[in-house]
């Protein structure tokens, strides 16, 4: 009896769209970024960062947005935000994100950006916005007593961040398409109001293997279970020999019965360019002892030319803050022009000569 896996729609037009970006990768768009509370981790590398440079590096035109607005949503001081906000443009960088490609900007700095929160606002209902899963996932995650009214518009901020610079494509885990879907209900909403001003921008479903941290929980920067993409490689050794493993000596890669093990072992295929069955396959009976020191060798060596190049980006501030400051002019010049067309057509340009 041959036993068929269901697709879904979503991961059904995410492989048509990888072979659209193939065929015409200049035709799109594409969005992201990260909230500046720290340095980015292995998890973020080959969850999200490793993806966004192969897009680039394919034709596709990148957008990053650091969401320094954001970070004010959980909690009630930022604190480094500037040290953090600067940290992130050297991981960037150092993982290959080419900066005179992509447009790497903050929330802040962007203006017209922020001014289409509210007419986005008037499109979505108050019960949509608490329905989010993001945001009842902060919510239930908050570090303060009572939740802002920030934390409620984080959706349609997102969605100012996607649709200002009209990207048409959104890199997404299956857990944010409804977060997306929200964004697309904006844009179709807008359109149908006001007339056609914004694509409904689709998703890219992300492939991307799940790392646990060394206590194999959820790898976490506030966790203090994460390896740093500027771990030294003693530190690297020092977080992997205290990695949780289980009682078995017997190493293999079975990622739903053994989920701390086969995390590493995906670390150490992922870094070698191995496949993760064959690699626990050599280590046998050498136990975690065995697995712990190839994992720590396989990392420190593929990362150390990424560590290099940003010790050397961090030790120029100045040139970090220019790559910043190129990319906010970019950004705001782009969030004119698109408020200009919102205004346009909600009728909103008074005073101008006619």
């Amino acid at each position: 009896m041959t036993s068929t896996v269901e697709i879904s729609p979503a991961a059904r037009r995410s492989a048509e769209l990888e072979a659209e970006i193939t065929a015409d990768p200049s035709r799109f768009r594409v969005l992201t970024g990260d909230r500046p509370t720290g340095p980015l981790h292995l998890g973020h590398y080959f969850g999200t960062l490793h993806n966004r440079v192969r897009l680039q590096r394919q034709g596709v035109e990148l957008g990053l947005v650091i969401a320094d607005y954001q970070v004010l949503t959980d909690r009630d001081v930022a604190e480094d935000l500037e040290g953090h906000v600067i940290t992130l443009i050297a991981d960037y960088l150092a993982a290959g994100v080419d900066p005179d490609e992509a447009m790497i900007f903050t929330h802040s700095a962007v203006t017209a950006l922020n001014q289409l929160l509210l007419p986005f606002l008037s499109l979505v209902t108050v019960p949509e916005l608490q329905r989010n899963p993001t945001v009842k996932d902060e919510i239930a995650h908050s570090r303060q007593s009572g939740v802002s009214g920030l934390m409620f518009t984080y959706p349609a901020h997102q969605a100012a961040d996607i649709l200002f610079c009209r990207a048409n494509l959104v890199p997404v885990g299956s857990d944010q398409l409804p977060h997306l879907e929200l964004t697309r209900t904006i844009a179709r909403r807008f359109n149908d109001r006001y007339g056609p001003v914004f694509p409904e921008p689709e998703a890219l479903l992300s492939a991307a293997p799940l790392l646990l941290g060394t206590d194999g929980a959820k790898m976490s920067k506030s966790r203090g279970n994460a390896i740093m993409l500027g771990s030294s490689s003693q530190e690297t050794a020092r977080l992997i020999r205290g990695a949780k493993t289980d009682a078995q000596r017997h190493i293999t890669y079975e990622p739903g019965t053994r989920p701390e093990v086969s995390s590493l072992v995906l670390l150490g295929a992922l870094c070698s360019g191995r496949d993760p069955v064959e690699l626990a396959g050599s280590i046998g009976s050498g136990g975690a002892a065995v697995l712990k020191a190839e994992v720590t060798e396989a990392v420190n060596a593929c990362f150390a030319p990424l560590r290099a190049r940003r010790a050397e980006l961090l030790a120029d501030p100045g040139y970090l803050h220019q790559v910043l400051r190129e990319g906010n002019a970019r950004a705001e010049e782009r969030a004119e022009a698109t408020l200009a067309r919102v205004r346009e057509a909600m009728g909103t340009v008074y005073g101008a000569s006619r």
